[in-house]
């Protein structure tokens, strides 16, 4: 089975391990992995600011650069939602929509890709730890994934995983939003950190860069003894 990574703007330039770890969980798995280079943004922050018209370029280019793959994987739930998302947003132009159509088939969320697709719920990973797991708003309400990676994890030897309080809420990342709405997001994450606190886990898990960015960032600055990891490393950790 060939895939194409679709490696996202935060995994590329910040997270360059999860995109590593993605890789090689999908390699050990049977997959023949490429890379298309000419990928860019998929055009989230812009789309999410109004600005449309400049978006669809971007998704264009991303079209093309995608058309010839078989799968396209990423370890965002959020950024794939979009590559799903330029179905609507070429509601008026019916090839480019048809095209993006094909695009959106064919594109999956990393523990998506592996429960969904492969039909793979266990990695044979071994992590031992008490966590918990974050849900993303775009990969849960967006794409629609919510029991892939928990079924994953639950599969991860040593792992004790411990449900969190009101997991549906935001962290405040959201995407643009963290940037506009400066204190409204700071209250949302300092809650976010406070309930994992409470679970007493040792470490957070979650499958979008952007939020254990943003969960991550704050857990540092308030000098919490938490660990955080993008559910890539999980399932690639200790591998047998």
């Amino acid at each position: 089975m060939k895939v194409s990574l679709f490696i996202t703007c935060l995994a590329d330039i910040f997270y360059s391990n999860v995109g590593e770890h993605t890789v090689e969980l999908l390699e050990k798995l049977g997959c023949e992995v490429d890379f298309p280079e000419s990928q860019t943004c998929c055009g989230q922050p812009a789309y999410n600011s109004g600005y449309h018209k400049e978006t669809r370029e971007v998704a264009k280019h991303m079209i093309k650069t995608f058309e010839k793959s078989e799968y396209v994987v990423g370890p965002s739930g959020s950024c794939v939602a979009m590559l799903h998302e330029y179905v609507h947003l070429f509601e008026n132009e019916p090839e480019w929509k048809a095209r993006a159509q094909k695009l959106a088939e064919k594109s999956f969320e990393l523990t998506q890709f592996l429960v969904d697709v492969l039909k793979v719920e266990d990695v044979n990973a071994s992590l031992p730890a008490k966590a918990t797991y974050h849900k993303s708003c775009h990969m849960t309400r967006l794409l629609g994934v919510r029991e892939a990676p928990l079924t994953l994890l639950e599969n991860v030897e040593g792992l004790t995983m411990t449900p969190l309080p009101n997991s549906h809420d935001c962290c405040g990342f959201g995407g643009t939003f963290s940037v506009k709405m400066v204190p409204i997001s700071e209250q949302m994450v300092d809650e976010k950190v406070r309930h994992i606190e409470e679970t007493e886990a040792e470490i957070l898990i979650g499958s979008d860069c952007g939020c254990l960015m943003n969960i991550g960032g704050r857990i540092n600055r308030q000098g919490k003894p938490i660990k955080v990891m993008h559910i890539a490393e999980v399932l690639n950790s200790g591998v047998k």
